[in-house]
């Protein structure tokens, strides 16, 4: 009997990307999803099994080891077809103890390198990581184009390896859930305590360096000193970046700051937003970027792989480098001053993320990629 398995560090990220794939996936196979067991709630709506399973983000050597070993306990019980992760350490915890297990097909998702912007030996140990997780799966997909050809040119991946789907992005955006909203946006901006006649930057994501969340709080500091107008909405959890941190970089100006913790509901936020911004130093492809463009907001972003594919520059929104703070305010400030071209942009953005990226299509596509792999297996078998 055919059976998926999908893995994840934490329930969020199933919850966030993967929910969709495993519901069509569930009208076909049998489907577990073994993730932290934090937030499992999350989870309930799917149909599908549910393990628990203590994965770390951080590396702990006793914990990861006890990890891979449980992996390679539940994948020989349970005798899965396909396998398939998410996630660094998950990935390559995941893909060793399948292959150990004997899994037939397993499949890891990169959605960016955390290698990227390093130097020196942890770069070395990091990206080798990336190449023992390719080393280990049957197959690699990547969320967007130009992530692959850094990947290839980095020497990671095999040519013909790796495999996107569609235009790009891990699930793509619902147009039903992320769509402009005038009664929504009015309502959260009650929430926030914000007047509709403000402008408001939004940020989603974990606030972490690496996001560049600190060029965003000095970029917001500089606006915020002629602008009195514009207002920052930070929605996401804390990591290597307290709030406090970016309150005390806006300074006087950090009681126009909102701040919301990780939501399930980002469609709520988009909805309230007039500039969608991502500063980030990597992204694998800037997900956030295409749900803020289906609820009609453009994006500010920086010019790096994986964010080239999410944005088309000068049409659904602007680029800068990343760590430009200079470039970053002032792109912000065009579209915070040009409210016609911020809304043609909207416009441009939402048509662009429906055309390219539209949900039902990645699902449709990638679970018939698991039914022809599993197939072939199958067929394989059968031969032998």
């Amino acid at each position: 009997m055919k059976k998926i398995c999908f893995v994840a560090t934490i329930p969020d990220v199933v919850y966030s990307f993967l929910k969709e794939h495993i519901r069509a996936s569930a009208e076909k196979w049998p489907v577990t999803v073994i993730t932290h067991p934090k937030n499992a709630e999350l989870l309930h709506e799917l149909d599908a099994q549910f393990i628990p399973l203590m994965i770390e983000r951080k590396v702990s050597p006793r914990r990861d080891l006890l990890a891979l070993i449980r992996l390679m306990f539940l994948f020989r019980r349970e005798r899965f077809t396909l396998v398939h992760s998410i996630m660094p350490k998950t990935g390559l915890l995941t893909m060793l103890a399948a292959m150990l297990a004997g899994v037939p097909v397993r499949m890891h998702t990169f959605t960016g390198q955390v290698w990227a912007n390093k130097r020196g030996w942890k770069r070395g140990m990091l990206k080798m990581f990336d190449k023992l997780i390719v080393t280990f799966a049957t197959h690699i997909l990547l969320d967007s184009p130009s992530q692959r050809d850094f990947m290839l040119a980095e020497g990671v991946l095999p040519q013909g390896k790796g495999t996107v789907i569609g235009h790009g992005s891990i699930c793509g955006v619902d147009g039903q859930r992320f769509h402009p909203d005038v009664q929504l946006r009015g309502a959260v901006r009650a929430e926030l305590g914000i007047g509709l006649e403000q402008t408001v930057i939004l940020f989603l994501g974990r606030l972490n360096r690496d996001k560049g969340i600190l060029d965003f709080a000095a970029a917001f500091a500089d606006i915020a000193s002629h602008r009195t107008d514009v207002v920052l909405v930070l929605v996401g959890a804390q990591e290597d970046v307290s709030f406090e941190s970016v309150q005390n970089i806006c300074g006087s100006h950090r009681g126009r700051l909102r701040r919301v913790n990780f939501t399930p509901d980002p469609e709520r936020y988009m909805a309230a937003a007039d500039i969608f911004c991502l500063p980030s130093y990597r992204e694998g492809f800037g997900q956030v970027i295409i749900e803020a463009a289906a609820s009609g907001v453009p994006a500010v972003a920086s010019r790096i792989y994986g964010i080239s594919d999410a944005v088309e520059e000068n049409k659904t929104g602007l680029l800068f480098p990343a760590g430009d703070v200079v470039a970053l305010t002032k792109n912000l400030l065009m579209l915070i001053e040009d409210q016609k071209l911020r809304h043609k942009m909207g416009e441009a953005a939402r048509l662009r993320a429906l055309e390219l990226f539209a949900s039902d299509k990645i699902t449709k596509e990638l679970v018939n990629l698991y039914e022809k792999l599993m197939a072939g297996y199958w067929d394989s078998l059968e031969r032998n």
